[in-house]
């Protein structure tokens, strides 16, 4: 992502496409995918759903980072399956997303052409039926002040019209506000202008 883009693609709902060839049957489900801890559940979903199937094989990118992506080719020949579903992804440049081809066996081998078309395509499938979505890179930051200070960091916040995702109002008071990645620097200026409060950046969603 350069210093100078700040949003990307991705789906918001799960969808499915579904390739065949030769007998065997490649069913694409895709997710929306932001936590990498999740996708234990999501495999095992899919396991008992299809437990006859041969193959589960999956691929997904978080954030607008091309470099920050898994595969994994549950079996099929190195570079046949995972690696096809990526590519797709990279290709379309979604991220946030997961792609789990599920893969029922016809009884001919479709060899590594084969393997890597076919894996792509049912992909491809999943992606066609999917709304492709735009979305904002924001930063996430904890505002820490006295309660006197309230007016003038309420001032900042309503001018630069930010989201405020969590607030503890106290004699001492804490903030987490969600800022566009582009808005960053300007909102920073404008805090480390106010006397006393302090900014820490928690992470990027």
């Amino acid at each position: 992502m350069s210093l100078f883009e700040d949003t990307y693609h991705t789906i918001e709902t799960r969808n499915e496409g579904v390739f065949r060839d030769k007998g065997s049957k490649f069913i694409a489900y895709a997710y929306p995918f932001k936590d990498a801890s999740k996708l234990k559940d999501i495999i095992a979903e899919l396991k008992a759903l299809h437990p006859r199937a041969r193959h589960h094989c999956w691929a997904y990118r978080l954030t607008p980072d091309r470099n920050v992506f898994r595969v994994n080719d549950d079996g099929e020949p190195s570079g046949t399956a995972g690696r096809p579903i990526l590519n797709v992804l990279l290709s379309k440049d979604i991220t946030n997303i997961l792609v789990v081809v599920v893969r029922y066996f016809g009884g001919t081998l479709l060899g590594v052409p084969g393997l890597i078309n076919a894996y792509k395509t049912a992909t491809l499938e999943a992606l066609t039926n999917s709304q492709i979505v735009e979305k904002r890179v924001n930063d996430v930051y904890k505002l820490s002040f006295e309660y006197s200070q309230m007016n003038e960091v309420m001032r900042v916040l309503k001018e630069e019209q930010l989201t405020i995702l969590a607030q503890d109002f106290d004699n001492s008071c804490v903030i987490n506000i969600e800022i566009r990645k582009l808005q960053v620097g300007t909102v920073m200026e404008k805090i480390a202008n106010l006397q006393g409060v302090k900014a820490n950046y928690l992470y990027t969603i």
